[in-house]
C-alpha cells in the first residue's frame, strides 16, 4: 500500500514539473523586442562597359563570314592599343534572310560583338568614338568594381550594427528598462540599386558626339540589421 502511494506521488511530481516547462519557456521570452535598423549610401560607378557590334548581310555566307572577320580583326587591333581598356569578343551569330513568302533563302546576315571595359572613362570614350567609324553601338552600362563594393559594404556593416544598438537603447529606455541583452542579430545586404540615367540616353549622346561627357551615376547599397533584444527591467 505504501509502495503504491509513493509511486503515485512521484508520478504526480513528474507531471507537475513537465507542466511548468511551457511557463518557463514563456518567461524566458518575456520583455523581448524585435527591432530593425537600416543604413544606406550611394557609391559612384568606377567601371564603364561598352558593347559594339558589326552587322552585315551578303548572298554568300562564306564571303559574309570573311567580311565580318576582317572588320572584327581591325577593330580588335585598334582597341588593343589602348592599354587602359580590357578588350574581349562577345557573341557572334548568323541567320538566313528569306523572301517575302518565307520559303527561299535570299541572303545571310551576320552580327558580331566587341566588348570593352575600363576604369578610365576618358580613354574608353575616345576609343569608342574611334571604333564607331566601322562598328555600331550595342549598349553601355556602368558598374562598381569588387574592391570598391566590398569596402563600402564593410563600412555599412559597422554603421548598421551601430544603428541597431542605438535603436535598442532607445527601446529599452522607452520601456523603462535599465539595460538589455542581445538575443539574435541578422545582417542583410539589400544589394546595389542603380541610381543613374538610362543607357539609351547615353547611347544617343555617344552617337551624336565623338567624345561626350560621361555621367557614370551611382548605385545605392543598403544593409539592414534585424534582431531581438531582451529588456532588463529594474
Amino acid at each position: 500500500m505504501h509502495q503504491t502511494f509513493f509511486r503515485s506521488a512521484a508520478l504526480l511530481a513528474a507531471v507537475a514539473s513537465f507542466a511548468t516547462l511551457p511557463a518557463l519557456a514563456e518567461d524566458s521570452r518575456y520583455n523581448q523586442v524585435a527591432l530593425r535598423a537600416e543604413v544606406s549610401s550611394e557609391v559612384a560607378h568606377d567601371r564603364m562597359h561598352v558593347t559594339l557590334y558589326s552587322e552585315a548581310q551578303h548572298s554568300d555566307p562564306a564571303e559574309l563570314a570573311a567580311q565580318t572577320t576582317r572588320t572584327l580583326n581591325q577593330a580588335l587591333q585598334t582597341a588593343r592599343q589602348s592599354k587602359e581598356v580590357i578588350v574581349s569578343q562577345g557573341s557572334r551569330n548568323s541567320y538566313p534572310i528569306y523572301d517575302d513568302k518565307g520559303q527561299q533563302i535570299t541572303g545571310w546576315r551576320e552580327r558580331a560583338e566587341v566588348r570593352l571595359e575600363s576604369g578610365d572613362f576618358a580613354s574608353l570614350s575616345k576609343l569608342t568614338a574611334e571604333l564607331m567609324k566601322s562598328l555600331k553601338m550595342g549598349g553601355m552600362h556602368f558598374s562598381v568594381s569588387d574592391p570598391i563594393r566590398k569596402q563600402n559594404e564593410d563600412a555599412l556593416l559597422k554603421d548598421a550594427v551601430a544603428a541597431f544598438q542605438a535603436r535598442a537603447q532607445l527601446a529599452t529606455e522607452a520601456l523603462g528598462g535599465n539595460g538589455y541583452k542581445l538575443v539574435s542579430l541578422n545582417l542583410n545586404g539589400g544589394g546595389f540599386q542603380p541610381v543613374m540615367r538610362s543607357s539609351a540616353m547615353k547611347m544617343d549622346m555617344m552617337e551624336s558626339a565623338p567624345i561626350p561627357e560621361i555621367e557614370a551615376g551611382t548605385r545605392q547599397v543598403t544593409i539592414s540589421a534585424d534582431g531581438v533584444i531582451e529588456v532588463q527591467m529594474p
